[in-house]
Formats: structure tokens, C-alpha cells, sequence
């Protein structure tokens, strides 16, 4: 039997409350090189749309991070970093409008809050020649189905009267048409793609306002009001492009900005770890690998529905690419990982113990698994 690591992917996910995917990166990568020092190592540190997004692309795919002063949530100047390569850019929601930012200025308000400075980097990334601009739609502090950065964008609203107005999220109800042809205009020959990682539509038990809202600082009748004003804009939308935007998955993503992506920009939705693995071309990355380590806090039923682990596990298992996967802890129900294309999976607990225990710990007990599945590795050469 012989084993030998010269060319491994090192993608993982991030250890929530841990580590963060660039931490996880640099502990494996130590551990290989420490065993295998002649190993080609391509380290992709992923996030999945919010706080730290922007920092994943630029490591992954040597971006340039740009630095631009927009406007925040609630109309006030902050400066928000993106990152930029030949034509892609890359945006995070977060960093225009963030929940810990807001958080941290105490001004929890998702009936006021908008996403204006969104627009205003999709503008100044166009302005720079990019043809495809990445959306990261996590950890978002508004509810304004996309109509502040659609402002940005050039959208005009108009009320029943025909007027022209400024829509924030408790007067969505007053948007009885939009003229988007300055958008198109903006945007013509560009695509845009919102990084999605979830199922939830626009309105109802399970949109936007009922599942995300009370997360924003929103009370019982902030989430009535937001979400009729939610349903208003769906039938707008829906008018002006001939498609029901407001049942398609993830249109109620980060306060339904997914809709205004696909409503107001003509943009699409795509998983997180998709968007990334097409952008690294990860199937020529694949292309002579020996084996692909990728990981996270917890592995459970959810991390097989289009999460990291489950989206590098299926291409490497189309191009016979081994997958080791490296975790926080295993919950039940997850054998199905085996016939998507994971080989084997590893939980970094040393001993039993409770989370807010062994998270203290879990740099350390992480850089322990991986030495000794290196060693491991070693031993069937």
C-alpha cells in the first residue's frame, strides 16, 4: 500500500464561535507541511455570504480590496471595503448593512433600515469595468426587499398618484410602480449573482419578515407590518417582470433582497459554495489531486443540503478526488454524506465535553487531528 500528499485542496468552512475558515486553513496547511513538506497546498478559506466573505475571495483568489465610503442603513456615512479581479467584484450586504453593525451603534430598526450603500458599491464596481458582481447576502440588519440598493442602481418608485418617492420598509405599501430601465442600463452585458444559502420566500410564515425580522429588533407588530409591505412589493415585482419572484427560494433572503437581486437587477441566486467553487475553477483544481480536506463546526442534516461540505464533497467525488473531512462534532443522520462523495469524516474532540467547554480548546485539538491523520498518512506509504 502507498500513500503520498503531493497536491491536496485545503476548502473548508468556518468553526462557528471557533475559528474562522482563514484560521482552519493556516492549522491544516501547518499540520500537511509538517509531514509532507513537498506537498502543493491550494488553500480556499470559504464563507457563506456574510462578515468575512470579502476576505475569503481576496485570499482565495488574490483580490484587490477596494475601499469606498457609502451610505449606511440608517442614511449615516460609513466606509465599506469590497473586493475586485480583471471583472469580478465581490460585495458583501454586511458591510453596508450589517446586523453587528447596527449592534454595535444600538440602533436595531429594520423598519427604517435600507440597503442603499449596496447599490452604491454595485455602481462603483461597474464603474471599474466588472461584468459579474458577487452578492454576499448574509448577516444583513434590513428589510427592505432590495429597494434601497435598487435606488442606488437607479430604480425609480412611483406611488398611485404617479409620483415619484424614497420607499424604506414600512412605506413599501405605497410602491404602485417602478421604472427599472436605468438599472438595465447600468448593468447591461453584467451578471449578478446572490450568494443564497436559503429556501425562504419573500412573505408569509416562513419569508423574510416572520423568520428574520424579530433577529433585527423587530416586534410582533413590526413583523405584520413589514411583512404585508413585503407581500405589496411581491405583487409589484411580479407585474413588472411576468414572474412570481415572491415564492422562489431565497427571494426572502437577508430582509428579501434576494426578490429585489432577481426583481429589480434581473440577477439570479446561487449557493454560497457553488459561487465559490465555479469562481476558483475548483474542477481544474482537482485535476491531479491526491486529496481534498474540507470541514466545520458541526456536521449534521443541514450540511449536506448545498453546504461546503457538501458542495466540494460532490465534484471531488465526480473527478474520484478523496474528501476527509475534518469537523467540530457528528451529529446523527449523516451516513448520506458517504454517497455524496465524502470518504471519511473526523471529529476534532479530544475528550468528551461540552461545547462551551472544548471550544477554548479547539485550535489546539484541530491541529492534533490533523497530525494524526498526517501520521496516519504517512504510515500507509
Amino acid at each position: 500500500m502507498s500513500f503520498n500528499l503531493k497536491k491536496c485542496i485545503v476548502i473548508p468552512d468556518s468553526f462557528k464561535g471557533t475559528m474562522t475558515s482563514m484560521e482552519v486553513c493556516r492549522i491544516m496547511e501547518r499540520a500537511i507541511r509538517k509531514h509532507f513538506p513537498n506537498c502543493l497546498i491550494h488553500s480556499i478559506p470559504v464563507a457563506d455570504g456574510g462578515e468575512g466573505t470579502v476576505e475569503c475571495f481576496v485570499a482565495a483568489l488574490e483580490m484587490e480590496r477596494i475601499k469606498k465610503e457609502v451610505t449606511g442603513p440608517y442614511g449615516e456615512r460609513l466606509t465599506a471595503a469590497y473586493a475586485v479581479k480583471d471583472t469580478i467584484a465581490v460585495i458583501e450586504t454586511a458591510s453596508v448593512a450589517g446586523l453587528p453593525y447596527a449592534e454595535s451603534i444600538g440602533h436595531l430598526s429594520p423598519r427604517e433600515g435600507m440597503t442603499y450603500g449596496l447599490g452604491e458599491l454595485i455602481r462603483d464596481a461597474v464603474g471599474r469595468g466588472c461584468k459579474t458582481i458577487i452578492l454576499g447576502l448574509g448577516g444583513s440588519c434590513t428589510n427592505d426587499g432590495g429597494t434601497g440598493m435598487a435606488l442606488a442602481a437607479g430604480v425609480v418608485f412611483y406611488d398611485s398618484h404617479g409620483r415619484e418617492f424614497t420607499p424604506r420598509p414600512d412605506t413599501l405599501c405605497r410602491i404602485a410602480g417602478i421604472n427599472t430601465e436605468k438599472a438595465e442600463e447600468l448593468l447591461a452585458g453584467c451578471t449578478v449573482i446572490g450568494m443564497c444559502d436559503i429556501d425562504n420566500p419573500m412573505y408569509g410564515e416562513s419569508g423574510a419578515a416572520y423568520i428574520f425580522a424579530p433577529q433585527k429588533g423587530a416586534d410582533s407588530a413590526d413583523v405584520r407590518i413589514l411583512n404585508e409591505n413585503l407581500i405589496i412589493l411581491g405583487q409589484v415585482l411580479e407585474k413588472h417582470t411576468g414572474k412570481q419572484i415572491a415564492q422562489m427560494k431565497g427571494s426572502g433572503a437577508a430582509g428579501a433582497l434576494g426578490a429585489g437581486i432577481l426583481g429589480f437587477l434581473g440577477g439570479k441566486l446561487e449557493s454560497g459554495i457553488d459561487t465559490v467553487l465555479d469562481q476558483i475553477e475548483y474542477e481544474k483544481m482537482l485535476q491531479g489531486a491526491d486529496m481534498v480536506f474540507t470541514g466545520e463546526g458541526r456536521f449534521d442534516s443541514q450540511s449536506l443540503r448545498g453546504k461546503v461540505i457538501a458542495g466540494t464533497s460532490k465534484r471531488a467525488g465526480a473527478c474520484q478526488v478523496p474528501v476527509t473531512a475534518v469537523v467540530g462534532s457528528i451529529e446523527p443522520d449523516t451516513e448520506k454524506a458517504y454517497s455524496m462523495g465524502v470518504t471519511s469524516v473526523f471529529s476534532i474532540n479530544q475528550k468528551a465535553e461540552d461545547f462551551q467547554t472544548s471550544k477554548y480548546s479547539s485550535k489546539e485539538n484541530l491541529h492534533k487531528t490533523m497530525d494524526n491523520l498526517m501520521r496516519f498518512y504517512k504510515s500507509a506509504r
